[in-house]
């Protein structure tokens, strides 16, 4: 029955107050994005809508209104006959999208469509109407399964398509790592949701679990329909994010059996040599293995079907070991067994990716899905720069998940219930054990780092993970009128999740050798190691259950036929108590109390840091003065006009704000550096009778080879104290790093082409660093070094904590400005034209005021302190387009052209005979290399790369098709360099450019050969 229309007024406003008074008042979650699409418009009025998928034969269906208006929620992306009183029409509708099909017997519809020989996501072929959505805010794009077939790629990655939507690039780097990145933010502020489930990293940065440094994927390409990317003003169903948002929906099984197999293989002897190997005369053995299966199909028909799919990879990555810039002159004063270990080496990985899915269909109103995902990975890391193959440490990394969901259709409503349950961890252990041997070439102001040997870090051997179940519900409501028509969707989810970080061991102490036009030393001046605190319980591994509310409403308001609002709201709240219940230990708390040693008589370290502008009571936590942080609201407001009322030119904007969390990376340090403190001595120099660079005297020993040989002889130096041993601290009113967006954008469509321009504004504050908490007596960060007597100007290294070493503090600070103008332009494949493309342009101008990269910010006093420079994160120009084709003799052809102008180098360099405002000789510095030339511009291009593919297929009769692919990457060898050439010194200012010798980005040319089988 259809409900009165003053009921649904009242109901409408009772969702709306009610739902924003439970938010205000209860601790409500955070949720997670379906993959579904909508499908709403206009047919006879008081009749059955009727959506029938081709593919699985499961129907959904709605009554139409008044006026005539339905709207059909939850709907599985694919091809669907939709029926209406007679009226008939086949459409194919897209990932998370919301369509428009008008069913009007006498009118034609009102769509942006595209005529297409469309696929289902479970693989039938279906003559069929493409819907696109076009009246949204969102600010973003979709990929479509016949881009993920036949774009040429590098790896088996599916987000390796995104980087097609203006705004985004995918980066294989050079250790082959993948990563996706939206606008000028970093890797971390990204999330992907499978299926509609978030795929956060709660522990570590890459922003996808598992995705930190790994050459993996993080989900099977196989399995993956289609995804939908949206770079800025999301609606309020998003969470944990604050750039891009990836959400992919993965295949289903269908009424006919379809599977897929694939073997795809290449080595050193179908690649050119990288710029590294050419210099040195050398290939480093290099060899790719990829391969998998995919199986789908019914075991009830129309009513269940089942998909599996496996994929493995196995590389052997070639890396370059070279030193850093300004220590390159350094090289030929080393010993010989150390200079042969620069050059050319490897990084062996491997990958298992399974995943699997049953749904369960047994009535038109109720589908039930149950799916596994998992992930395993073993790869060598720590090899490359400045590391030697022998200072690896190898990596297990694992993501296991599983869900299952509840989705039913009511009259007026359509709710999805999922519960989840996740399990992952990432676990480097060094390869070796013993002595880690480093080399620094002498500058007059810094120790560059000539190469690492020997046996890796403690840091290198680290173990964590995230574990744990996850409940929501998403309940919308599709018959709302009121001044128009709503669908007023609702969310809640609780997650609670066990977090684990180790983040040493006690185990490879590391020596540091300078090494001068004089040879390299004879002993140490320095020396790195843990040793564990016994004896207070405390444990190097903490773990932690992190408490996840949310809670979101959203209205999608068709005010008239032209006019549709998008109005949102949601907020987040987490709570870790390793962060709210920690306790600073007693010895801390008194030391920063007591009598700074540097200082007069009666002034205490704590007024040392005061005077510096340091507080630290907002650092000491007794267990009870810290709360979770409980103003994250986030309004998400969009609009679009139709001018014409057929979507062929829609001009959209929208104005949001959105919340990331802080890595728990960042806030289980003081608790491990405080159970497994990482102490750095200082040795004598004989002849001097003084430590490096003057080092403190109360952290400077006498060198005895003893050393060598344990490093229980290390920890015996500090038995009795705590000297040198690091305090970290974070501040007692951390709050979670969020972006402010904005955009104003114009959609056409010209023919079968579709187009947008826009321009988009996102602002990010409250990203997380650690800085020096050491100050000088009076204060200062920068002056002559009076905690060692000495005139040299200097940081206060030499002013640690008393009795302790140095103190690191935990702040919000690191901001991010960007704006960039994103073109881009689509003409769909079509079976009827035989060809398909994409055109991708982003202007961008964007600023930071810290690396964001990097969390440890040691060059200034404060992370505010640190200027506003032109980022590192993204080009200022950056060109994407793609081309497919369906050639001669069965052969199906595609191209990529990515191009895109240098990224500014960012670092601090050091000046001789220069001071600054500040006090110091260093600077912070954004410098743009010069590049290299294409066609025209000069020398402008600091990427450019041309990849091509080609795929033939056979047919084998009975629906069977064997193919074979091949791919060329980088078809002009073009060296898309990444190391920069960074020379100061005496030079004012910087002089940057790229090391034409050093490792790259993407792939030198590369031949790359497939075969598979579908059916």
């Amino acid at each position: 029955m259809k409900t009165p229309l003053h009921l649904r007024q009242k109901l409408l406003a009772g969702l709306i107050g009610g739902a924003m008074a439970a938010v205000a008042v209860a601790p409500a979650p955070s949720w997670a994005q379906t993959a579904n699409a909508n499908l709403r418009g206009k047919a006879a009025p008081g009749i059955d809508v009727v959506a029938r998928n081709t593919a699985t034969g499961s129907t959904r269906r709605a009554r139409s209104g008044a006026d005539g208006s339905y709207t059909l929620v939850g709907l599985p992306p694919g091809t669907y006959q939709v029926d209406a009183g007679g009226v008939s029409k086949t459409v194919t509708l897209t990932v998370a999208s919301t369509a428009t099909l008008d069913l009007k017997p006498a009118a034609a519809a009102g769509t942006a469509v595209t005529p297409a020989g469309a696929k289902t996501l479970g693989g039938v072929s279906v003559s069929a109407t493409t819907l696109r959505e076009v009246k949204t805010p969102e600010v973003g794009g979709t990929i479509s399964l016949r881009q993920i077939q036949t774009v040429p790629q590098i790896s088996r990655n599916f987000l390796e398509f995104a980087d097609t939507v203006p705004g985004m690039v995918f980066t294989s780097d050079k250790d082959g790592n993948t990563s996706l990145r939206g606008g000028a933010m970093n890797n971390s502020s990204v999330n992907v949701f499978i299926d509609g489930v978030g795929q956060k990293s709660y522990v570590k940065e890459g922003g996808v679990a598992g995705q930190i440094g790994s050459q993996g994927n993080p989900f099977p390409q196989l399995a993956i329909g289609e995804y939908k990317v949206i770079t800025s003003n999301y609606k309020a169903e998003y969470d944990q994010i604050s750039s891009a948002a990836v959400t992919a929906q993965t295949k289903s099984g269908t009424n006919e059996f379809h599977g897929e197999a694939f073997d795809r293989y290449t080595n050193d002897a179908f690649r050119e040599r990288t710029p590294n190997e050419r210099a040195n005369h050398n290939k480093a053995t290099s060899e790719e293995k990829e391969f998998g299966f995919a199986l789908g199909g019914p075991i009830v028909k129309d009513k269940a079907h089942f998909f599996v799919t496996y994929e493995g990879k196995r590389f052997t990555t070639p890396i370059a070991v070279i030193p850093a810039a300004d220590a390159t002159p350094g090289v030929p004063y080393l010993p010989p067994e150390v200079r042969s270990q620069f050059g050319s080496a490897n990084l062996p990985f491997k990958e298992n990716l399974y995943f699997g899915k049953i749904d369960w269909e047994p009535t038109d109103r109720d589908r039930f899905e149950a799916s596994a995902q998992i992930r395993k990975e073993d790869q060598y890391g720590g090899i490359g720069d400045q590391d030697a193959p022998s200072a690896a440490y190898v990596t297990k990394n694992n993501d296991k998940r599983y869900s299952v969901r509840w989705q039913h259709s009511g009259e007026a409503f359509y709710n999805e219930l999922i519960a989840t349950y996740e399990d992952s961890f990432n676990a480097p252990t060094a390869r070796n054990l013993g002595n880690g041997i480093d080399y620094t070439w002498a500058l007059p102001n810094s120790d560059p780092a000539l190469i690492n040997t020997g046996a890796a870090s403690p840091l290198a051997t680290q173990n964590k993970g995230q574990k744990g179940p996850s409940f929501e519900d998403n309940l919308t409501f599709n018959d709302l009128e009121w001044h128009g028509n709503h669908v007023v969707k609702l969310g809640i989810k609780k997650k609670n999740i066990n977090l684990e970080a180790a983040d040493a061991a006690d185990i490879n102490p590391q020596f540091t050798y300078n090494v001068t036009p004089d040879g390299t030393d004879a002993i140490p001046y320095k020396a790195f190691f843990t040793k564990p605190v016994t004896g207070l319980g405390l444990t190097p591994s903490v773990k932690t259950k992190s408490h996840q509310f949310g809670a979101y409403i959203q209205d999608d308001w068709d005010v008239t036929d032209k006019l549709t609002l998008n109005l949102g709201v949601r907020w987040d709240y987490e709570r870790t108590p390793s962060y709210t219940d920690f306790v600073t230990p007693a010895n801390v708390v008194a030391a920063l109390h007591g009598q700074d040693p540097n200082a007069p008589a009666g002034q205490t370290y704590a007024q040392s840091l005061a005077m510096g502008g340091i507080n630290i009571d907002d650092y000491i936590s007794n267990g009870r003065n810290r709360h979770a942080y409980k103003g994250e609201w986030q309004p998400r407001l969009g609009f679009s006009y139709d001018f014409l009322g057929d979507q062929a030119h829609v001009l959209h904007g929208g104005a949001g704000r959105s919340y990331d969390r802080d890595l728990f990376d960042y806030l289980q340090l003081e608790t491990t550096k405080a159970a497994l403190p990482q102490y750095t001595i200082y040795f004598r120099d004989p002849a001097t009778g003084q430590c490096h660079r003057g080092s403190a005297t109360n952290n400077c020993y006498d060198w005895d080879p003893r050393y060598l040989n344990g490093i229980q002889n290390l920890q015996a130096l500090v038995a009795a104290s705590n000297t040198g041993a690091e305090v970290d601290m974070l501040n007692n009113r951390l709050k979670a790093p969020y972006s402010d967006q904005f955009s104003i954008g114009m959609s056409n469509q010209f023919g079968q082409w579709l187009t947008d321009a826009t321009v988009a504004r996102v602002l990010s504050y409250d990203g997380f660093a650690f800085t020096l908490g050491n100050r000088y007596p009076d204060g200062s960060f920068f002056g002559p070094n009076v905690c060692n007597n000495s005139t040299h100007v200097q940081q206060p290294w030499d002013c640690p904590v008393p009795g302790f070493g140095g103190l690191i503090v935990g702040n919000n600070g690191i901001s991010t400005r960007t704006t960039q103008v994103l073109l881009s332009a689509e003409k769909p494949y079509t079976k009827e034209s035989g060809w398909g493309a994409t055109f991708a342009y982003t202007f961008t101008h964007a600023k930071q005021n810290r690396d964001i990269n990097e969390h440890y910010s040691f060059d200034y006093a404060t992370i505010g302190d640190y200027p506003f420079i032109a980022s590192n994160a993204a080009a200022k120009h950056r060109f994407v387009a793609t081309g497919n084709m369906d050639g001669p003799w069965g052969i199906t052809l595609s191209a990529k052209l990515t191009l895109a102008t240098p990224l500014p180098y960012n670092g601090i360099p050091c000046y001789d005979n220069v001071v600054f405002d500040n006090g110091s000789s260093c600077r912070a510095t954004a410098v743009t290399p010069g590049g290299s030339k294409f066609l025209f511009g000069g020398r402008i291009w600091g990427y450019r790369d041309l990849d091509f593919q080609a795929t033939k297929n056979f047919d084998l009769g009975n629906g069977m098709v064997l193919y074979g692919r091949f791919d060329v990457l980088n078809v002009f060898n073009w060296d898309n360099l990444v190391d920069y050439n960074a020379l100061s010194g005496a030079t004012y200012p910087v002089q940057v450019s790229y090391n034409r010798t050093g490792n790259i980005t993407f792939a030198p040319r590369t031949f790359k050969f497939e075969v598979g089988l579908r059916f």
